[in-house]
């Protein structure tokens, strides 16, 4: 028992008394107590703080760790997935930039192959010849569709509406739109909404002024470069030819005309599956490539690759389909390209 000075209270041991138990550290309640705070939360007697920072050894935990710390093996998962994300995102870009496209090396127009004395011919441009029937080339047949005029009056009548030149190309050719006299406007769409057509596919950079060497400029008097003609199909065979059996289109150097077939106009081709906007850019583009110079016809050149504008797509995508027109044509008769409306369809 400890001792005191008479009087005096006794000194605090740090300890405290129960009834049935010895000292107990100060704070802590016995384990049938309730626990309790302390009543001096200001207190240091308890468990001595480390001063980290006298220490130079020790480092504190980087924004890193505690996240490593956090999440454990999530940690290293989720960067993981954020680079394959991207990865992917690149790769599908890449192979769909520009809608899919495949190398412009197998798309875009031979310019050496250019005739820029096309006007000078006498006989029609792009109508195929052969002994080929209709039904020995079933992608070729015309599609069920709306009606169409089987024979207009052979006279055309120009649409007015004069415009800027469009593209940079030192060689400019001026056109006049045109329909033929005797055409169901209902038909067609009425005569704005064809020339919108023209002039929209013309204006377009994946069109002929794509690569810098041809513009055009649309006039309604005068005598154009091109008349770009919405043609009955019996007047068109009279301009074309018909000696295969096929709703065709075709330019005719004589009058100047690029001669497109109200009934391919209306229903378009098997080739493009219903997508009558498409086909209808490719007429244009097709027919007016011929009014520019490119005569002849060209093959799939790569194995699913985008086909060549002048490709004759109105009669199949298939090299096998449209070498049964051109038997003169040398391509490897296994390739069969996706169809295409532009000449330079990554611009």
């Amino acid at each position: 028992m400890s001792r005191t000075q008479e009087g005096g209270p006794a000194p605090d041991t740090g300890r405290v008394r129960t009834k049935d138990a010895g000292p107990r550290p100060s704070g802590r309640p016995r384990p049938d107590q309730p626990l309790r705070a302390r009543w001096d939360p200001t207190d240091d007697s308890g468990r001595p703080r480390v001063d980290r920072d006298s220490q130079p050894e020790y480092k504190k935990q980087s924004a890193l760790g505690r996240f490593v710390s956090t999440y454990g093996w999530r940690a290293y998962a989720i960067p993981v997935l954020i680079v394959l994300t991207i990865a992917l995102i690149v790769v599908t870009v890449r192979d769909a930039g520009g809608d899919g496209l495949a190398d412009t090396a197998a798309v875009n127009p031979d310019s050496a192959a250019r005739n820029t004395d096309i006007s000078t011919e006498t006989r029609p441009i792009g109508a195929p010849v052969g002994d080929i029937q209709a039904a020995a080339l079933p992608a070729g047949t015309l599609p069920q569709g709306g009606p169409f005029t089987e024979q207009g009056r052979k006279t055309f009548r120009v649409l007015r509406g004069a415009g800027e030149k469009v593209g940079t190309g030192g060689q400019e050719y001026t056109y006049t739109v045109e329909v033929e006299n005797g055409l169901n406007p209902q038909d067609y769409g009425g005569d704005p909404t064809f020339a919108k057509m023209v002039d929209t596919t013309l204006a377009n950079p994946r069109s002929w002024i794509g690569d810098g060497r041809v513009s055009f400029r649309r006039i309604d008097r005068g005598e154009p470069d091109l008349r770009i003609t919405l043609v009955s199909s019996g007047t068109t065979r009279e301009l074309c030819g018909y000696q295969i059996k096929l709703e065709t289109s075709c330019f005719y150097p004589p009058q100047a005309r690029v001669a497109l077939n109200e009934a391919r106009w209306v229903r378009g081709a098997l080739s493009y599956q219903g997508d009558d906007i498409a086909y209808r850019q490719y007429l244009v583009n097709h027919e007016v490539g011929h009014g520019i110079g490119y005569a002849d016809h060209e093959p799939c050149r790569e194995n699913g690759a985008l086909a060549p504008v002048m490709m004759q797509q109105s009669f199949g995508v298939a090299n096998s389909e449209i070498m049964a027109l051109d038997p003169d044509m040398e391509a490897n008769r296994s390739f069969v390209c996706r169809p295409n409306p532009w000449p330079f369809p990554t611009k």
